[in-house]
């Protein structure tokens, strides 16, 4: 079966999210975690790629990372592959050992990456695997590395830890860690943060990235191997881009969408750009305030017939 498509991009930064097959505990022994952190390392140096955080859990892992020369798809091929082999030679096993497609979530900017860093390291916490107070010792963690050591080269922080005003220091990383053990008791301000959607969708980022990302990258959307919440997710993006380039052409705001009726000739002429970029009924009729999906369709077809 061909890989699915990607965005990629030079510089891309993601978070990768990916469980075992049937959800059953990989990574439970020291030799299974130890394996895949370096087969990590080694994807890294090998694709040249820059870690800003991970974690391995009993059944999943999360990756922070960036990738300067935009080969993500062959990256984690070579490195869920490789670790695969060693893992089922080492256990005597064979099959799949992933649970199949991983996400791999688009990343704006500093910001939001030190967003998703956060959550990474505060996933042994919030899954209750080790106490507040031990979190930078847990062994399977980026953050033990950058606060105890040895950190291979590729483990970088500078990026994110400026955007919280630090440096890539003892100092700053000491901050950085009174900092987490802070937010790890504190539900409301990982609530603010949006740590209940860092791990969905396809992009974390402003409104406005995500329309240019999804424009660029409109091509993916006619892949019918892509993952359908993130190919829902990307056409949506895509057709609110459209639908707010076609308000700001014929001089229309979104206020109104709402004020005027369903059945305006146009929003009838903006539904039928819509349709034309592949929008659904049930997406024009909310996008545009036009009633039922029905009547969307109502609409176009008494447009129809009338040329």
């Amino acid at each position: 079966m061909a890989r699915k498509l990607r965005i990629q991009y030079k510089g891309a930064i993601y978070h990768v999210i990916n469980r075992g097959n049937y959800r059953r505990d990989v990574f439970e022994s020291v030799a299974a975690a130890q394996a895949f952190e370096a087969a990590l390392i080694e994807a890294c140096e090998i694709y040249g790629w820059r870690l800003h955080a991970h974690v391995v859990m009993r059944n999943h892992y999360h990756l922070a990372l960036e990738t300067p020369r935009a080969n993500l798809v062959d990256g984690m091929h070579w490195l869920q592959s490789t670790f695969a082999t060693r893992f089922n030679r080492l256990h005597q096993e064979r099959g799949h050992l992933f649970q199949g497609r991983y996400q791999a979530i688009l990343i704006e900017d500093a910001a939001a990456l030190a967003r998703v860093v956060d959550y990474i390291h505060l996933n042994p916490v919030r899954a209750r695997v080790v106490s507040t107070e031990h979190l930078g010792g847990f062994r399977w963690s980026s953050l033990s590395r950058f606060v105890r050591g040895p950190r291979p080269k590729i483990f970088v922080a500078q990026d994110w830890l400026a955007s919280k005003g630090w440096d890539d220091s003892a100092t700053g990383m000491a901050a950085y860690l009174t900092y987490l053990v802070s937010l790890a008791d504190d539900e409301e301000e990982q609530k603010s943060l949006g740590f209940e959607g860092l791990s969905k969708g396809w992009a974390i980022g402003t409104e406005g990235w995500r329309r240019a990302i999804a424009k660029d990258h409109a091509h993916l959307a006619l892949n019918p191997g892509l993952d359908a919440k993130e190919l829902n997710s990307l056409k949506s993006t895509r057709w609110s881009q459209v639908l707010e380039d076609e308000l700001t052409r014929i001089g229309k705001t979104a206020e109104n969408l709402s004020e005027e009726k369903f059945g305006a000739s146009w929003k009838i002429d903006m539904a039928i750009r819509l349709r034309n970029e592949g929008a659904s009924y049930t997406w024009i009729a909310k996008g545009l305030n036009m009633g039922k999906p029905s009547s969307v369709r109502a609409y176009l077809c008494l447009t129809n017939a009338a040329i």
